[in-house]
C-alpha cells in the first residue's frame, strides 16, 4: 500500500486546543518521523501561530473566510492564516457548511498566496459541483458518519468508488476519506479503493494514547 497522507483535525477539543494543540501536534510530528508518513494537522485559528512555532509539519487552518483584508469584523482572513504559519485549510466541513460561491472564492484567493486548500463534500454530486474549483484535496465525508464508529470505508465503500472516479480520474485531483475512521483496517480500503489518504479527527483527539493509535492505523 502507498503511504497515505493523513490530516488530523482538532476541532475545539479541550484535549486539542491551546497548550494540547501544541502538545498533539508534536505526537502527530513524532509519528510521521518515525513512520515516513504524510502526517499534517488542522487547528483552529489561535492555535496555528503556536502550533507552526512548535512542529515541522504542515499546520492547516480548519477554515478561512472569503473575503480580503477590510471591514470584516470576526473573520478569518487567508493572508493572516498564512502569515501565521498555516500552508492549507480546511473548507465546507459539515461542522462548517458555506455555500458555493465562497467555496469558489475561497480557493481561488487560497490559491493567489500559495495556501492549499481540501475542500469538504458530503456527497459525489457535490463533489463534481466543487471539482471545478480545482481544490488540492477534495474529502468526502457523509455526516452522518463523522464522529461515530462506523467508517465510511465499512458502510458506504461503493462512495469511494464513486468519488475516485469523480475526482481523480475525471478531475484529475486528489481525494481524502473522512468520516469515522478509526482503525488501520478503514485506512487500507480507503486506499484499496483509489484515496489518496484520510482526514480524520475523534479516534486521535479523544484518544488516551494518540500516538498509539495514529501509529496503530498506519503500521498494522
Amino acid at each position: 500500500m502507498k503511504k497515505p497522507i493523513i490530516i488530523v483535525n482538532f476541532k475545539t477539543y479541550t484535549n486539542s486546543s491551546g497548550t494540547n494543540a501544541i502538545r498533539l501536534a508534536k505526537i502527530c510530528e513524532k509519528v510521521s518521523v518515525e513512520t515516513g508518513t504524510d502526517i499534517r494537522v488542522a487547528v483552529s485559528a489561535p492555535d496555528i501561530y503556536p502550533v507552526s512555532r512548535a512542529v515541522t509539519i504542515p499546520v492547516y487552518a480548519e477554515h478561512v473566510d472569503p473575503y480580503p483584508p477590510g471591514r470584516n469584523t470576526g473573520s478569518i482572513l487567508i493572508e493572516i492564516v498564512k502569515v501565521d504559519g498555516a500552508t492549507g485549510t480546511l473548507l465546507n466541513h459539515s461542522e462548517h457548511k458555506i455555500p458555493i460561491s465562497q467555496i469558489a472564492e475561497s480557493v481561488k484567493r487560497a490559491a493567489n498566496v500559495s495556501i492549499a486548500t481540501v475542500v469538504c463534500a458530503e456527497s459525489p454530486e457535490e463533489e463534481e459541483s466543487i471539482c471545478p474549483f480545482k481544490p488540492e484535496f477534495i474529502a468526502i465525508e457523509p455526516p452522518e458518519l463523522i464522529g461515530g464508529n462506523i467508517s465510511v470505508s465499512t458502510a458506504h465503500p461503493e462512495l469511494i468508488s464513486r468519488s475516485v472516479r469523480t475526482v481523480k480520474d475525471k478531475h484529475n485531483l486528489k481525494l481524502l476519506v473522512g468520516a469515522g475512521i478509526h482503525t488501520s483496517k478503514d485506512l487500507h480500503k480507503a486506499m484499496e479503493l483509489g484515496a489518496d489518504g484520510i482526514l480524520l479527527s475523534s479516534a486521535i483527539t479523544l484518544a488516551s494514547d494518540p500516538e498509539k493509535v495514529l501509529k496503530g492505523l498506519i503500521l498494522h
